[in-house]
């Protein structure tokens, strides 16, 4: 570490109260503790202790620089511990529980980039509705939880979170295709697909109709977002997914996404989760990075 005897040095000095203890702590003489000591007041232009007959104390300027000091300290010894791990990623499991839409895009784009560089990782993949993927974090069956409007619970820690809006998805085809953003009206005479009500987006869809005064009748319903995504590369009819829902299909000009312009469709925050307090081991931990960093590149 960079000027890691002077640090430790400091340290010991600022903690025994005195050159003579602190050298008998560090094995080292006496003469190197305070000639380091000496170097770094000369060249802070700062006394650092208060020279007293029984001992040291520290200035103003000194409780400053130590306070960097320790805190450099630990982050050095939280950087240690991090490549240690590193090295230990030989084996090991990562277990996410998600949803079918992200199951079917960015978490397996994800975890093929992951595995990619640790071939020694197994990542598992299993989707499940919400509450169930709420009971496999919290019942440490899971290492991540990766969803769509996750309830808040003192039992989570958010990793990463972004808030994306769902929009019509429609076909590169469908006569809707080439508007920049869409009134809900013009999507109401074409067949409409909604989530059933076993899905959280089921209510956002229908408010946000209601909110613009029309009356509509899906003519497909189901709790399957690849359904969803079929249906609508399909025909002519329209569904309401998130850019996220649909970003291989996007990146593949199979589906188009298109914002809605009057007023948008209630928050749809995605949500990246694991067990309140849990250590995560570096794989988990660096496989919940390629996650995010996946979900953002999704929907830039």
């Amino acid at each position: 570490m960079l000027h890691s005897r002077l640090l430790r040095y400091l340290d010991e000095v600022a903690r025994s109260g005195s050159i003579r203890a602190a050298a008998g702590r560090l094995n080292v003489a006496s003469s190197a503790v305070n000639k380091h000591v000496l170097q770094l007041e000369e060249a802070i232009g700062e006394p650092l202790f208060e020279r007293l007959p029984r001992g040291l104390r520290l200035t103003p300027a000194g409780e400053v620089l130590l306070a960097h000091v320790r805190r450099t300290i630990k982050e050095y010894s939280q950087v240690e511990a991090e490549i240690r791990d590193l090295k230990t990623l030989e084996s090991g499991e990562v277990i996410i529980a998600t949803m079918n839409g992200l199951a079917g895009g960015i978490v397996p784009q994800a975890a093929a980039v992951f595995c990619s560089r640790h071939p020694q990782i197994k990542i598992s993949i299993r989707v499940m509705f919400i509450r169930d993927i709420v009971q496999a974090v919290a019942d440490g069956e899971a290492d991540l939880g990766f969803a769509f409007n996750l309830p808040k619970s003192p039992q989570f820690e958010t990793l990463g979170k972004l808030d994306t809006r769902l929009g019509a998805v429609v076909s590169p085809e469908h006569p809707l295709a080439s508007m920049g953003s869409v009134p809900l009206a013009h999507c109401a005479p074409y067949p409409l697909i909604f989530a059933d009500r076993s899905m959280v987006i089921h209510g956002i869809v229908v408010d946000a109709f209601a909110d613009a005064g029309l009356e509509v009748e899906p003519r497909f319903l189901t709790n399957s977002i690849e359904t969803m995504k079929c249906l609508a590369a399909a025909g002519d009819a329209v569904a309401f997914l998130s850019k996220f829902d649909i970003a291989e299909e996007y990146r593949n000009g199979v589906l188009t996404y298109i914002p809605i312009r009057e007023r948008p469709m209630g928050k749809n925050i995605l949500s990246l989760v694991q067990r309140e307090k849990r250590s995560r081991g570096p794989a988990a931990s660096m496989f919940a990075d390629e996650i995010m960093r996946a979900a953002r590149a999704s929907i830039e």
